[in-house]
C-alpha cells in the first residue's frame, strides 16, 4: 500500500521551570492511503504531542522537536518554515481538535468559518466556495445546509457542532485527517454516529485518518491498525485484529482488561495499578516495568528491542524476546 505519511524516530521535549519533559521519545509509524491508524494510550503518553508535531503546532519555546523526521510527499515537515507549513496545514493535512466549541468561533456564522479555509487555500470565487461549503455540510449530515450557513455555533447541538468541525477539516480535500479525541465530549449515541460518519467519509473521499484516543471501544469500530503508546513510546503496533485478539505487551493487555465487556456477564473491570513514569527523568529500561507483574531484572535496566510477531505486528517487551521465550519453555510455562 502507498505510504502517505512516515514518522521516523520522532523526539519532542518541553523546557519547564522544573526541567526538560521528554514527551515523545523515538516514535515511528507509517500511515497508508485510505486507512485509519489509531494511536491509543493514557493521558500524558505523548499521543496528542505526536499529532501536533505532524501539524507543526508545537509551541517553540517551550516545545521543540529534538530529533527524527515527519515525511509527507517526500518532504520532511520538521525542516519546513512556518510559511511552508501554513500551506500544508488545513489543505493537505487537517486536524479535528477535542472540543468542537473551542474549535469554532462563537461570533462568526458557520458558513463563513468553513469558507475561510477554502478561500485561503484554493483559488476559487466566493460563490464556488459557498457551493463547496454546502456540499460538505451535506456530506457530514447537516440537514438543510443552505439555510444553516448563517447560523452560529450556539444554535447547533454538540453532535452537530462536531460534524461542522469535521466539514471544516475536510473542505479542502486533505490527504491526511488527524482526529484528536473526536468523540470525548459526546454522549454514546452521538459517538456512534460520528464514528459511522468517519467510515462513510473515508469510503467516499479516500482520506487517510489518524485517530488519537484513549478509548479502545472507539478503536474497535473504525481502526485498521493500532499503535499503543506509553510514556512517549510506541510499545506495540499491529492490525486491529492482532491487537485485540493477540496482544503481546502487558500494557496493551491491561488496557483491554479495563474496557467494559457486554459479552461477559458480570465481568469486572481490572484497573492497571500504579502511575506512569515521570518524563522529567524517564526510566532507562521499559517504562512500564514498575507497573508490570511480569517484570524481570533486565526490564528495569535495558529498554527492550523490537520483536516482530508478524509483518504488521511488533512489540517492545522482554517477555517476547527469544531468550525469555526459551526460558519459559524450559520452565514449562
Amino acid at each position: 500500500m502507498e505510504k502517505v505519511l512516515e514518522v521516523k524516530d520522532l523526539h519532542v521535549s518541553f523546557k519547564t521551570y522544573g526541567g526538560e519533559v521528554k514527551a515523545v521519545r523515538g516514535v515511528s509509524f507509517d500511515l497508508h492511503k485510505g486507512e485509519t491508524l489509531a494511536i491509543v494510550g493514557e493521558s500524558g503518553c505523548g499521543k496528542s504531542v505526536t499529532s501536533q508535531s505532524i501539524m507543526g503546532l508545537i509551541p517553540e519555546p517551550p516545545g521543540k522537536i529534538t530529533g527524527g523526521q515527519i515525511l509527507f510527499k517526500q518532504r520532511d515537515l520538521t525542516r519546513l518554515k512556518e510559511a511552508e507549513l501554513r500551506k500544508i496545514r488545513g489543505a493537505d493535512i487537517s486536524m479535528i481538535f477535542q472540543d468542537p466549541m473551542t474549535a469554532l468561533n462563537p461570533t462568526i456564522a458557520i458558513g463563513e468559518q468553513i469558507m475561510e479555509g477554502i478561500l485561503q487555500h484554493k483559488s476559487i470565487s466566493r460563490a464556488e466556495a459557498k457551493k463547496k461549503t454546502i456540499e460538505m455540510l451535506n456530506l457530514v449530515g447537516i440537514p438543510s445546509p443552505q439555510s444553516r450557513l448563517k447560523q452560529y455555533p450556539h444554535q447547533f447541538s454538540g453532535g452537530m457542532r462536531q460534524r461542522i468541525v469535521i466539514a471544516m477539516a475536510l473542505v479542502c480535500e486533505p490527504d491526511v485527517l488527524i482526529a484528536d479525541e473526536p468523540t470525548t465530549a459526546l454522549d454514546v449515541t452521538i459517538q456512534a454516529q460520528i464514528l459511522e460518519l468517519f467510515k462513510d467519509i473515508q469510503n467516499k473521499t479516500g482520506v487517510s485518518i489518524i485517530l488519537i484516543t484513549h478509548d479502545l471501544g472507539v478503536v474497535a469500530q473504525v481502526a485498521d491498525r493500532i499503535a499503543v503508546m506509553y510514556a512517549g513510546k510506541v510499545v506495540e503496533a499491529g492490525t486491529r485484529r492482532e491487537i485485540f485478539y493477540n496482544p503481546q505487551h502487558p500494557y496493551t493487555k491491561g488496557l483491554l482488561n479495563s474496557v467494559p465487556r457486554l459479552d461477559l456477564d458480570g465481568a469486572e473491570l481490572v484497573p492497571i495499578p500504579g502511575s506512569p513514569p515521570d518524563l522529567f527523568a524517564p526510566p532507562v529500561g521499559c517504562p512500564f516495568a514498575a507497573r508490570c507483574k511480569y517484570a524481570m531484572e533486565v526490564c528495569d535496566r535495558v529498554y527492550p528491542s523490537k520483536t516482530h510477531m508478524s509483518n504488521e505486528h511488533n512489540v517492545d517487551c522482554w517477555l517476547q524476546d527469544e531468550r525469555a521465550q526459551n526460558m519459559l519453555a524450559m520452565m514449562g510455562r
